[in-house]
C-alpha cells in the first residue's frame, strides 16, 4: 500500500472497528453492581405477585405463566431454586445457569432473553416473543453506523492532507528535473504548510545560486580570454626574441590570470560553503598586517574584535586596500572604530571616487568602472569584499563624501565584552 492517504484512512477504519468490538465485549461481560442489576432486582419484586407461590400446583403456575405470555407477548418460563423448569409458555427458553444473585442476559437460538431471580429464589426467564433481531446486533449496528459516519467524514480530510503532500512531491520532482522556477502553493497553517514554505525558500535559494554561478561562468569565460590572448601572443614573441620587457609583461599577464582564477574559486567557494568558522579577530591588527604590504597605507583607530573566519576577513581587508591602491590616489587610509555594537572599517584614498550610478555596480562581479589609467584588476575584488562582509552578518557600501569622495565602509557585528 503505497498511497499515504490509504494508510491513514485504513488506520482510522481499523481503530473504529476495534472500538465496536471492545464495546460489544464490555457490554457482554460487564461486571456486577451496575444499574442493570438494580433494574433486574426491581423487576423480580414486580413479577413475583403475578405468579402463584412456589408451593402452588404446577397447573396453577402454568396458567399464570400463560396469562403473562398472552398479556405481554413474551416467551416466558419459570424455574425453581435448583433451576429446574416449572412452567413455560411460548418458544423454548434456556435455563438460567451461572448467573449472579439478581440475574442477567441469556443468549439462545431464539435470541437473547433475561433471567430474573424472584424473592422466593425461583427464576423467571423472559424474551420478547416476536423480536428476531439480537440486541448485540443492534448495538453493533449502532456503533457500525457511527463508524461509517466517521469514515465518510474522515475521507475528505485525509485526502486533502495527502493531496497537499502529493503536490509538494510534484514540486520537488519538478525542481529535481531542472525546473528551478518550480514552487508549490502554501495551503493552511499547519506542518505541511510550513514544509511547503521551506521548500519554496530552498528552491528560491537554489535558483539564485545557480543563476549566480551561470553568470560567474559566463563572465569568467569572457574575462579569461584577454590574458590568455596576451599570453599566447607573448609566447610567440618569446620564441623569436628573449626581450626582458616581453618576459616581464608575460609574467604580469600570468600573475593576472592566476589572480583571476583565485578570485573566481574563492567566490564560488563562498556561495557553496556552510557557516563560517568562528574565532576572535582583532580588526585593527589585521588591518595593520595587511597595510604593511603597501608603501602609502596608513592605519588608525582603536582595537576592536569580531567573531569570524580570519582567513576570509584577511582577504577582505587585502582586497579593500588593493582596490584603493590600484584605482585610487595615495595616501590610503584605513580607519577601524566601533559604533555601538558594530565594528566599522573605512578604507579611503585621495581619488575622485566613482559616479553615483556606479556606487552599487562596483560590487557586481567583473564590473569595472570606466576610468583612465586603471591598472590590472579582475573585477571580482569588491564583489568578494561584499560577499565576505555579508557572510559575517555585515555589509559593504560605497561611502564617498564631498570631503572624501573615494571611500568604502564595511560594517560588521562587534564581539561584545562578555564574549571576548
Amino acid at each position: 500500500m503505497r498511497r499515504l492517504y490509504y494508510q491513514v484512512y485504513l488506520v482510522i477504519l481499523i481503530s473504529l472497528a476495534l472500538v465496536v468490538v471492545a464495546a460489544g465485549i464490555l457490554w457482554r461481560f460487564a461486571p456486577g453492581g451496575t444499574p442493570a442489576d438494580h433494574a433486574l432486582e426491581i423487576a423480580g419484586e414486580l413479577v413475583a405477585p403475578q405468579l402463584p407461590p412456589s408451593g402452588a400446583p404446577a397447573v396453577e403456575q402454568q396458567q399464570a405463566v400463560e396469562r403473562l405470555h398472552r398479556r405481554f407477548a413474551l416467551d416466558i418460563a419459570v424455574f425453581d431454586s435448583e433451576r429446574r423448569p416449572i412452567a413455560a409458555a411460548g418458544r423454548p427458553l434456556p435455563a438460567p445457569r451461572h448467573f449472579r444473585e439478581t440475574g442477567g442476559r441469556l443468549l439462545g437460538m431464539g435470541g437473547p432473553a433475561w433471567a430474573i431471580r424472584l424473592p422466593d429464589d425461583r427464576w423467571v426467564v423472559a424474551r420478547v416473543a416476536h423480536r428476531p433481531v439480537h440486541p448485540a446486533l443492534g448495538l453493533i449496528a449502532f456503533l457500525g453506523t457511527i463508524a461509517l459516519a466517521v469514515a465518510v467524514c474522515a475521507y475528505p480530510l485525509v485526502r486533502r492532507l495527502t493531496g497537499r503532500l502529493e503536490r509538494l512531491q510534484a514540486g520537488v520532482e519538478a525542481l529535481g528535473a531542472g525546473n528551478l522556477a518550480a514552487r508549490v502553493k502554501v495551503e493552511g497553517r499547519d506542518e505541511v504548510a510550513r514544509l511547503a514554505q521551506s521548500f519554496n525558500r530552498t528552491a528560491e535559494r537554489i535558483e539564485e545560486l545557480v543563476g549566480a554561478h551561470k553568470l560567474l561562468l559566463a563572465n569568467a569565460s569572457h574575462e579569461l580570454r584577454t590574458p590568455l590572448s596576451r599570453i599566447r601572443l607573448g609566447l610567440e614573441f618569446v620564441k623569436e626574441t628573449a626581450d626582458p620587457k616581453r618576459r616581464a609583461e608575460l609574467e604580469r599577464d600570468i600573475a593576472e590570470l592566476d589572480g583571476l582564477i583565485d578570485e573566481i574559486l574563492l567566490s564560488s567557494r563562498l556561495e557553496a560553503l556552510g557557516p563560517t568558522g568562528r574565532q576572535e579577530v582583532d580588526l585593527l591588527a589585521l588591518a595593520a598586517e595587511e597595510a604593511a604590504r603597501y608603501r602609502s597605507c596608513v592605519v588608525g583607530g582603536r582595537p576592536i574584535s569580531v567573531a569570524g573566519d580570519r582567513t576570509l576577513l584577511q582577504r577582505m581587508m587585502r582586497n579593500l586596500i588593493d582596490n584603493a591602491e590600484r584605482h585610487g590616489v595615495p595616501p590610503i587610509e584605513v580607519d577601524v572604530r566601533a559604533e555601538g555594537e558594530r565594528a566599522i572599517i573605512t578604507v579611503s584614498d585621495q581619488g575622485p571616487g566613482v559616479a553615483a550610478s556606479d556606487s552599487e555596480r562596483i560590487f557586481e562581479p567583473f564590473y569595472r568602472a570606466a576610468k583612465e589609467g586603471v591598472r590590472g584588476g579582475t573585477g571580482l575584488g569588491l564583489s568578494l569584499v561584499r560577499q565576505i562582509a555579508r557572510r559575517h552578518g555585515g555589509e559593504a557600501v560605497w561611502a564617498g563624501t564631498p570631503e572624501r569622495p573615494s571611500a568604502i565602509r564595511i560594517t560588521l557585528p562587534a564581539k561584545s565584552p562578555a564574549e571576548a
